[in-house]
């Protein structure tokens, strides 16, 4: 079976307008894959250049197929479970910054350049002042970026209409702000011209951008089957869901330029991402902490079997609609659509998302998802939000076991034992209090201000609600109690 190549997706060269560091799945599937309906619509007309900014792996893979691949979308589209295959040409070439130094360095020189990507993880925007302009390239993501600027400013020698927009799409706050932050760090450290700094500032934007798709990679599991049905080896294929999201935020307006949505794909511009990060973050995340551990203990495995037990359905619906949206801030209707789309999501067939799986480090979690809509019913409503306030309890009881064992506190269900992942001090916590009377418990968990910068006791009526819940749990089971909830 012949693999695929430039000859038989019938690649068009464009211009290179986007450099983008990461050749990871997500990208591929989310950007890459957008700017490629887009080019078909008439709408961007450019090719990207993929950047290996890490020193280990290779990019053989990539240059044996030319750079084209296979997108695979799986799940609900129109009420109807759909897989969606597109084979993606938008991907130019792929250099590593480490063996191809000159050539990738060179892309700064590109007159038609315009566009910076970067998925480099988490940890990939922080400031190491242990970087140096004279390393080749430098180690860290904004220590390579502050060069390659640095070199395109040198090339076009100032020239203010040759600034990039940077789109970052790390999974951290404010990730354009933090990027642009370490950039002028670097400037600083390395002693670069007043006249760089301005260009920077002036000619070069940085975005804040949030994104939302679940990727679940490379089909490796079906590998041989994937092929056969397309008719092509595909190495570098990527699988996820078809639901996709991107807010972009920038001082300056780019939307003319880079008109995704002009391509009907679904990219927001604003000036401000917050409300739509607040958005995901209480909803689709706030969802899936509030009901996966009374889920599982309701013995559930995974998501999609959770979406189709009316029980569990009827509570995780019920936490979004009346005790999540009403503390948002976003138009009512675009907070429904997008809750809509969340239960779509749970429902895709295509998907095992495993409740053991999202249920690691559901205390901090549960903080950050969850105790704002809380605390926002509480204050607009003046009471308790009943099901977000028995995710309360069912946390505790999904965290009750009294041995660690390695890295886990051991929970059981149903006779069978379940690993409990969280920090140490945490586990630690359970395992020393979870066997004292569900008053002293209880008590002691709401007050930990380490768990919840502040204690939760002084919510009126918030203990003595959680202790019911709670003892309830223990004398009837995880359901019995959940379908007591209205």
């Amino acid at each position: 079976m012949e693999i695929l190549n430039k000859a038989m997706s019938g690649k068009k060269e464009r211009p290179i307008k986007v450099v983008q560091f990461g050749e990871g799945n997500f990208l591929r599937g989310f950007v890459d894959y957008m700017i490629d309906i887009a080019n078909e619509q008439g709408k961007f007309d450019g090719d990207i250049v993929l950047i290996k900014p890490i020193e280990f792996g290779n990019l053989e893979m990539f240059h044996n197929q030319d750079c084209q691949y296979t997108v695979s979308l799986r799940g609900n589209v129109d009420g109807e479970a759909k897989i969606l295959n597109r084979v993606v040409t938008s991907v130019a070439d792929a250099v590593d910054t480490y063996n191809q130094y000159d050539k990738y360095m060179g892309l700064a020189e590109i007159d038609t350049l315009r566009f910076v990507v970067s998925n480099t993880t988490e940890a990939g925007i922080v400031f190491d002042d242990s970087d140096k302009f004279e390393m080749e390239p430098p180690k860290s993501f904004p220590g390579k970026l502050t060069k390659f600027l640095y070199h395109r400013f040198e090339t076009f020698k100032g020239d203010m209409s040759k600034g990039l927009v940077m789109l970052p799409v790390e999974l951290i706050d404010d990730n354009g702000i933090m990027l642009k932050k370490c950039v002028m760090q670097l400037i600083e450290l390395w002693g670069l011209s007043d006249e760089f700094k301005t260009w920077v500032n002036d000619a070069c934007i940085f975005t804040a951008t949030l994104v939302d798709r679940i990727i679940t990679g490379y089909p490796r599991a079906t590998e041989a089957e994937e092929w056969e049905k397309l008719g092509y080896e595909d190495h570098i294929m990527v699988t996820g869901e078809p639901f996709a999201l991107w807010v972009i935020e920038s001082d300056k307006d780019i939307s003319k330029e880079f008109d995704l949505p002009g391509a009907g794909l679904p990219v927001v511009f604003t000036n401000d991402h917050h409300p739509y990060k607040q958005r995901k973050v209480r909803i689709l995340n706030g969802a899936h902490t509030s009901f996966v551990l009374a889920a599982y203990l309701a013995g559930k495995d995974i998501v999609r079997d959770s979406m189709q037990d009316d029980d569990i359905r009827d509570f995780m619906l019920k936490t979004i609609y009346d005790e999540v949206i009403p503390t948002l801030t976003l138009p009512e209707e675009e907070l429904k659509a997008f809750a809509g789309e969340v239960v779509n999501r749970f429902n895709n067939p295509y998907v095992d998302h495993a409740l053991l799986a999202i249920s690691l480090n559901s205390v901090s979690k549960w903080r950050a998802r969850c105790m704002p809509s809380f605390l926002g019913y509480v204050e607009k409503f003046g009471k308790l939000p009943a099901h977000l306030t028995f995710s309360l309890a069912a946390l505790m009881a999904f965290y009750t076991g009294t041995e660690i064992r390695g890295k886990a506190l051991i929970g059981h269900r149903d006779g069978q034992e379940y690993n409990i992942m969280d920090d140490m001090n945490v586990l630690e916590f359970f395992r020393d209090n979870c066997e004292k009377d569900t008053v002293s418990f209880v008590t002691a968990f709401l007050g930990s201000e380490d768990f919840f910068g502040q204690d939760l006791n002084k919510v009126e009526g918030l203990t003595d609600a959680v202790v019911a819940y709670l003892d309830d749990i223990k004398a009837n089971g995880m359901r019995a109690a959940l379908c007591k909830i209205s």
